[in-house]
């Protein structure tokens, strides 16, 4: 059949059943917008303002549904907007198909409008290549059938993450005898770990004293969750999550005592740092969920064994050299290792030990002093008292987007997440702006589910134009703005490590010498969004549940007490800056409580 590019291109994902294509147009991509126009009773286009937008709705579409969509930008300076969304996606695993437009390849080398490369040929590739898996340049028509099958493989297949397929202008609309090529067998990653390596790990396990499940996020990547709980009852074994895992179990079990890390709770850190086994299952052991690798903060390996599984071989004994490091896909191994407990085990229920004990005094430790704190009433707000308000307010099956700052450290701390795939965030590149974009991605992919998204003041005013994408789009979500004042979070370090000391992180209008914000509700009025401003605690939960039920664009200014930090159970390190030391165990003496 005689078809251009574009029409491959379109058709292709249409046989992969992708719902939406979403960006921004510019001269380099018209072409494909001419085919999506020919296809628009069966694919919808989104148009954003911005194309770091698309690909954070993109990312976080992904990270709901597990299904990736495709973006679309231009060429120059349209695709290069799309670096922070692809880095985004690419450090937390998550996939979508990045199509980008190139100059025409008559025009390669001779210096075109918004050609990239000076040296290079149309030479955008080279621009990301450490944002993903693999870029593809089809320089003909004809090279296109396998460029974007081959694409679409890549970015599902081991490890997800985004893929390119940069295409010349050219290339989009020039015609050739042609056959859009079906989808590929989905492959999925189902083998367990070596039986032999598994068998040994639980033996490990069941005669250990304290022995810990940390659940990372390829448990939720790897549909594990399920499986986590199994094992996790079968053995009895206490769970923490990493804070990119948070929702590998519901953190409301009682065999789960919340995230581990620089802002964990203070179970979560007490169980992996006195273990004398740990599990992990798709963990990165990354510098924040591990308070930066330093002793016993966090982690204390070795004395503790250490038994990894991962799907990415990569990730093995990187960060810590594992006994037990075991290839496999994490549902597989959790169901074998399931199997191989039940036999040893039996019908004999997990034993009751003096570790499970001494894990649940301390979460009930953590929660007591935190709930004295959450029932303030000041104004500005207790930021306990505003993640209190959204654990009573939201529905149970509703979606999160955190964005970057302050409050995402507040929401890793201290809400509660009951499911996989409930909790978003930009994690591993922490790209301000994924939070106000994505939550539209979110709604998009469960549109039956109330989507909420908490944005600082910061990251909120580096892409507002979401609100007017969700007005067009009419995709009703709420954005409730932590208003601080500032880039708190930077402020804090830059107070804690330099004698009190900071600058460029406070919002301020020099000549009046006051703290300086506009007034996001009339902002959002001015979008065309409704909206409400917090002038009393007990507004709060109303207005969430108000903003649910609107279904429509909705946004909440909150004004949050910016002097109040999280308080510290783990740390973090910027050799060569001292680390910060936890404070928990003070601030609890100070309250007349103790463990």
């Amino acid at each position: 059949m005689t078809m251009n590019g574009a029409d491959v291109i379109v058709e292709f994902l249409l046989k992969q059943k992708v719902p939406y294509l979403i960006g921004v147009c510019g001269h380099g991509n018209v072409g494909f917008l001419d085919a999506a126009f020919k296809a628009q009773n069966r694919v919808r286009t989104i148009s954003t303002h911005h194309e770091q937008s698309a690909g954070h709705m993109a990312d976080a579409y992904y990270k709901v549904r597990g299904e990736p969509v495709a973006t679309f930008t231009s060429c120059g300076p349209g695709s290069a907007n799309l670096v922070v969304a692809l880095a985004a996606a690419m450090m937390d695993s998550s996939a979508f198909l990045a199509i980008t437009g190139n100059v025409p390849t008559s025009q390669f080398n001779r210096g075109p409008f918004q050609e990239t490369g000076r040296y290079f040929q149309g030479d955008f590739p080279s621009v990301i290549r450490p944002y993903v898996k693999r870029s593809y340049q089809p320089t003909r028509v004809d090279m296109m059938p396998l460029a974007v099958r081959q694409a679409w493989d890549m970015m599902l297949s081991g490890r997800p993450g985004p893929v390119n397929l940069d295409v010349p202008l050219n290339v989009f609309v020039e015609e050739a005898d042609v056959t859009v090529p079906d989808p590929s067998p989905r492959i999925e990653n189902g083998a367990p770990g070596n039986p032999a390596a598994l068998a040994a790990a639980l033996d490990a396990l069941l005669a250990a004293e304290r022995p810990v499940i940390i659940a990372g996020q390829g448990v939720m990547l790897g549909h594990a969750s399920d499986a986590l709980r199994a094992f996790a009852e079968r053995t009895g074994i206490p769970v923490v999550t990493s804070p990119n895992g948070k929702g590998s179990i519901s953190e409301r079990h009682d065999l789960a005592f919340g995230s581990i890390g620089r802002n964990g709770a203070y179970a979560a850190n007490d169980a992996t740092k006195n273990a004398d086994v740990i599990l992990a299952i798709g963990f990165s052991f990354d510098d924040r969920a591990t308070s930066a690798w330093l002793d016993g903060y966090t982690l204390s390996i070795p004395p503790s064994r250490l038994i990894q599984i991962d799907i990415d071989p990569a990730e093995l004994s990187r960060n810590y050299q594992a006994e037990f490091p075991i290839l496999g896909d994490a549902r597989a191994s959790l169901a074998l290792l399931t199997e191989m407990a039940q036999a040893r085990l039996g019908g004999a229920r997990p034993a009751q030990s003096p570790w499970l004990d001494r894990l649940r005094k301390g979460r009930a430790v953590w929660r007591e002093y935190q709930s004295r704190l959450s029932a303030s009433d000041q104004m500005p707000l207790r930021p306990e008292r505003l993640l209190a308000a959204l654990s009573r307010a939201l529905p149970d099956d509703a979606i999160v987007a955190s964005d970057v700052g302050v409050h995402h450290n507040w929401i890793i701390q201290l809400y509660d997440v009951l499911r996989p795939r409930q909790l978003l965030h930009s994690w591993g590149f922490a790209a301000m702006g994924f939070g106000t974009s994505g939550i539209l991605g979110a709604k998009l992919a469960a549109p039956d589910r109330p989507c909420v998204a908490v944005v600082g003041d910061g990251s909120f005013l580096m892409t507002p134009h979401a609100l007017a994408t969700a007005v067009e789009a009419d995709i009703p979500v709420v954005w409730i703005v932590w208003n601080n004042f500032g880039y708190v979070s930077i402020r804090d370090i830059q107070m804690g490590m330099f004698g009190g000391r900071a600058l460029a992180t406070d919002f301020k209008d020099e000549r009046r010498g006051a703290l300086y914000n506009p007034d996001f509700a009339m902002l959002a009025k001015a979008f065309g969004v409704a909206s409400h401003t917090i002038t009393h605690a007990s507004e709060l939960e109303d207005a969430i549940k108000t903003g649910i039920a609107a279904n429509r664009p909705y946004l909440i200014e909150v004004p949050v007490d910016r002097e109040i930090r999280p308080i510290g159970t783990g740390s973090w390190d910027l050799p060569p800056l001292p680390q910060p030391e936890p404070n928990f165990l003070k601030a609890l003496a100070a309250a007349g409580l103790s463990l």
